[in-house]
């Protein structure tokens, strides 16, 4: 099973720089997508179908801003758009699709660029999504994979200039922190990172001055597993060419013959 994660950074600019049409060669399953700036279920999903899949999308309520989607291959049984934080779901920040042997989420979390509210509104969700959905998901029996832009980058080697930038949104230290306990605490793996432990990849380039093309990046797009697939995982790359949006695909295959049964996370 082959799924990507992507930051489309615009469905409909994706689309024109084609990414519908790459995709079709890659032989995905799933696609989780962030970022969409579209009200797709008014309307607008029917005009960016996507041959053999079927899309289920989560809209900010503000028009042109963020929202989250997925498609699928593959009908699922039950499609949830609401998590039960008002901020998440008024900015369409979440979407989850449960099917018969697993759980697929696409998840976009904030940035706290602009400024120290927005950076506390960050913080606070951070915390609320730890406690109401990571601790609690974790312990089900049914395995569980979160795709998404999570906007921080977890240590050093996730981003190239990581000493001018441990004061910035997206590599503080409150921020990190909150992802060693997502990875060591509660026992949720970083799929990229636990395949490739020393290995240097970047998801996100800034537009401004040569980033994309000096590699100065981040790696902010992470594909996240509950521990039933640890020995499930197969491969991960990110597909840093064409270029669609400022973020790049995040592609992860996994072999579902090799999920393990845990119960109440032991």
């Amino acid at each position: 099973m082959k799924i990507i994660s992507f930051n489309m950074n615009g469905i409909r600019a994706a689309h024109r720089k084609g990414f519908y049409d790459w995709v079709d060669a890659q032989g995905i399953d799933c696609i989780c997508v962030q970022e969409t700036k579209a009200q797709m279920n008014d309307g607008l999903k029917a005009c960016l179908t996507l041959d053999g899949f079927e899309g289920y999308f989560a809209d900010a309520q503000k028009k042109g801003y963020s929202g989250v989607g997925i498609f699928t291959k593959h009908a699922p049984v039950a499609v949830k758009t609401l998590i039960g934080h008002e901020v998440m779901d008024a900015e369409g920040r979440f979407i989850e699709c449960t099917f018969p042997k697993f759980k697929l989420v696409s998840l976009y979390l904030p940035s706290g660029t602009s400024g120290p509210e927005r950076q506390g509104i960050k913080m606070q969700m951070l915390d609320w999504f730890f406690k109401h959905y990571l601790q609690q998901t974790i312990s089900d029996d049914l395995p569980c994979i979160i795709c998404g832009d999570w906007n921080i980058a977890h240590t050093k080697n996730d981003l190239k200039n990581w000493r001018q930038n441990q004061d910035h949104s997206g590599f503080l230290p409150e921020e990190r922190a909150w992802l060693d306990q997502v990875f060591f605490d509660s026992g949720w793996l970083d799929v990229y990172r636990t395949l490739y432990p020393e290995k240097t990849e970047y998801t996100w380039w800034s537009y401004r001055g040569q980033a994309r093309k000096n590699n100065t990046g981040w790696r902010i797009d992470y594909q996240v597993a509950s521990p039933h697939w640890r020995d499930a995982m197969v491969s991960a790359s990110v597909a840093k060419e064409p270029i669609f949006s400022d973020h790049a695909p995040l592609i992860a295959t996994y072999d579902l013959g090799c999920l393990r049964v845990i119960n109440n996370g032991d």
